[in-house]
């Protein structure tokens, strides 16, 4: 069996960004999901939008988009992408005291938008943190994960069996 390449590396094994520029654009599309997990306090508070800090999901979903936006800030070898598109919803889920994030990114690019969209979950949930961190500290971030991806050359991915 070939030794699988890596793309992240060059001939000498340095890290390099990956060159796109003989990939083709097409829709990109992937969509994340997590949870957050908070104690019976919290979640009330957060329910209720009456968190010291203000409407926590508001700031949440922005800071989702404002760092799905900013991912190849976050992560170094991420290109710039586009988008032309990124969505993050959040549903609060009484049974668990959970929240879960959902960001679907889009771009028509020559990159996929994977890294957009778990970038714009991961933010969200830190700012959930964020925002209720004072009532409780042991809030915790869970499963943050790829549910399905589609374009380029891969074609569609879907994650199987349960999600976050």
């Amino acid at each position: 069996m070939a030794k699988p390449k890596l793309t992240h590396l060059d001939e000498t094994g340095a890290v390099r960004m990956v060159d796109v520029s003989e990939k083709a654009v097409t829709l990109r599309r992937a969509v994340a999901q997590g949870t957050v997990v908070f104690g019976p306090e919290a979640f009330r508070l957060l329910r209720a939008n009456k968190l010291a800090k203000g409407d926590a999901l508001a700031v949440a979903k922005l800071a989702g988009i404002q760092g799905g936006k900013r991912t190849a800030d976050w992560i170094p070898l991420c290109h710039t992408v586009p988008l032309t598109r990124l969505d993050v919803g959040i549903e609060l889920e009484s049974r668990g005291r959970l929240a879960r994030i959902t960001a679907t990114a889009e771009a028509a690019w020559k990159t996929g938008v994977e890294m957009e969209a778990l970038v714009a979950v991961s933010a969200a949930a830190l700012a959930l943190y964020d925002m209720a961190k004072a009532v409780d500290r042991a809030i915790s971030i869970r499963e943050i994960v790829l549910v399905e991806k589609s374009g380029g050359r891969s074609g569609i991915w879907r994650r199987r069996g349960r999600r976050p």
